[in-house]
């Protein structure tokens, strides 16, 4: 007898629960969390990598030991300062706290791609008339092209597949797939494990499309070489 591949439980899922609407908020809050880790990580891992003196070092190492503390210990107070603000299960206090958690990873990853690029195409672009700021965005960004995308890359797999802080800031409004999938109570009923392991496969999908249509950009990113010579 054979096997025949259906359908059936990803049609009772996207038909039968919230996971279309979680997914779909999911992706938003994802991607949102990279443009705003971007937007104010690469002209702060700029700043690091051309300002030599104390202080940019003292403050790594401070975003450091921030990253290394247990997600236990600093997701209680985002959820006070969320409750306090009156922003509790909304997108805005998830992608703050997010950006806030991966901002120290962020700027490493970035830090050691501007370190590639030699300062000589800046005083390059200054003695043509840029300023520091023009030639950041019109020279170095560009060639910053694979080390952006690995950086965003990763910024949006932890954040498509946080689960803690997902799990202490939201209740219904701005739930996310991991929570969405704990919160099935698939042990207790074993009719729902076809669903479950079509969510997890549904979840897995946009990691693959990912490191399918970025594969030459991780891989030149990973490389370290954002210039070559």
């Amino acid at each position: 007898m054979g096997l025949h591949p259906q359908l059936d439980a990803v049609s009772d899922l996207w038909r039968g629960t919230l996971f279309a609407s979680v997914l779909g908020n999911t992706l938003v809050i994802a991607v949102v969390t990279v443009v705003v880790a971007l937007a104010v990580g690469a002209p702060a891992a700029y700043a690091f990598s051309r300002y030599a003196g104390l202080i940019g070092p003292i403050i790594l190492i401070i975003a450091v030991v921030m990253r290394t503390i247990p997600r236990f210990a600093v997701v209680l107070p985002f959820y006070e300062i969320s409750q306090a603000l009156g922003i509790f299960d909304t997108r805005i206090a998830l992608i703050a706290a997010l950006v806030a958690l991966n901002m120290p990873f962020t700027l490493l990853l970035l830090i050691g791609f501007f370190r590639d690029i030699p300062v000589e195409l800046d005083e390059a672009a200054m003695i043509d008339g840029c300023s520091r700021l023009g030639a950041f965005t019109r020279v170095i960004l560009p060639i910053m092209g694979p080390g952006l995308v690995t950086a965003g890359v990763f910024t949006f797999l932890i954040a498509f597949q946080e689960y803690l802080v997902a799990l202490t800031l939201t209740r219904t409004q701005a739930l996310t797939i991991p929570v969405f999938l704990a919160a099935q109570r698939g042990a207790d009923d074993v009719s729902t494990y076809q669903t479950l392991a079509a969510a997890s496969v549904l979840l897995v999908i946009p990691v693959i499309l990912i490191a399918v249509f970025a594969r030459k950009y991780l891989v030149a990113g990973l490389g370290g070489g954002a210039v070559k010579g």
